[in-house]
Formats: C-alpha cells, sequence, structure tokens
C-alpha cells in the first residue's frame, strides 16, 4: 500500500474520536480568580459536533492529565463515551479507552492512533506525526474541524446534516 491508501485506510476506519482537553478542545488557557476557583473555556462549536458525530454513531472519547471539575461537568453536559482526567500516560489511557469501547486502537498517543490529528498551534515536534493538522488553533474550533474532516473523508457528511434537516 502506498502512504495514500494508508492514510485512506486509517480515515475510512475511524469509529472513535479521542481528544485531549488543555490546548485541543480549550485554548490552553487556565483561569484563576482570587479564590482559587479554576476555569476554562470550551468552543461550543466543538461540543455542538461532538454530539453531531454521537448522532450518527461515532464515540467521543477524552483524555486530561489535568484533573478539573469543570472538565468533568462539560463532558457529562457532552455526554462523552469515555472520559479519563489525571492520566499523565496518554498512551495507556488511550489503549484502555479502546479496549473499554472495543473499538480504535500527545505523543505517545498519536503514534497509535490510526489516524493522527493536531491542531494549529501544536509544537512542530507533534505536528511531524500527525497525518492532518487542524488550520483552527486549539479552543477555537479546532475539534469541530478535525471531526468534520474525517465524516466528510468518508463520505457521511449528508447522513450528519440529515440529522438536522430531517
Amino acid at each position: 500500500m502506498t502512504q495514500i491508501e494508508n492514510r485512506n485506510s486509517a480515515i475510512g476506519n475511524i469509529t472513535l474520536f479521542v481528544f485531549d482537553v488543555d490546548g485541543v478542545l480549550t485554548d490552553g488557557g487556565i483561569y484563576v480568580d482570587d479564590t482559587g476557583n479554576e476555569f476554562k473555556k470550551f468552543h461550543v462549536r466543538d461540543g455542538m459536533m461532538m454530539r453531531a458525530a454521537q448522532k450518527v454513531g461515532y464515540k467521543i472519547g477524552i483524555i486530561s492529565a489535568r484533573p478539573a471539575r469543570m472538565t468533568a461537568l462539560r463532558m457529562t453536559d457532552l455526554k462523552v463515551d469515555a472520559f479519563v482526567q489525571g492520566e499523565h500516560d496518554k498512551a495507556s489511557a488511550l489503549r484502555r479507552m479502546c479496549d473499554q469501547l472495543d473499538d480504535l486502537f500527545d505523543l505517545p498517543a498519536l503514534r497509535i492512533s490510526g489516524y493522527p490529528v493536531t491542531v494549529a498551534d501544536a509544537p512542530q515536534d507533534v505536528k511531524q506525526f500527525a497525518e492532518y493538522v487542524t488550520q483552527q488553533p486549539g479552543g477555537h474550533g479546532a475539534v469541530r474541524e478535525a471531526i468534520e474532516h474525517v465524516i466528510k473523508a468518508q463520505g457521511r457528511w449528508e447522513e450528519l446534516i440529515g440529522q438536522y434537516v430531517g
């Protein structure tokens, strides 16, 4: 198989999207008020696309090294299929998640992913392992872009749109 055939084969088999939180679902900023409460900003378009993908049969997983109550609240609100916090070994977390969801097979996780994607503002060391680099930076619709990219490549975009237009 050529590299293009490998890439197309990998993208065609995707049924599970797994994302990091800080710098991917958020802009990487962590805001702390004077009482010590932490805040993060999530982009509504990312959440909407995650839910839309679930409507047409995809699963959504989240792996974050940093535990945060607000992240748990947001992921519960989005009804993600699998959610791991406080895990620094993301490759192991990804393997466990895949075993748990019986599906799809940060840098170590990207290297075992079937179709690694990263955000526009990721370090070059990470981008070199990605099959697709979003045009949007983390926290600014990059997750929506990544999901849309895969669903369109699989020829399922009209199916997803059909969920909303009847």
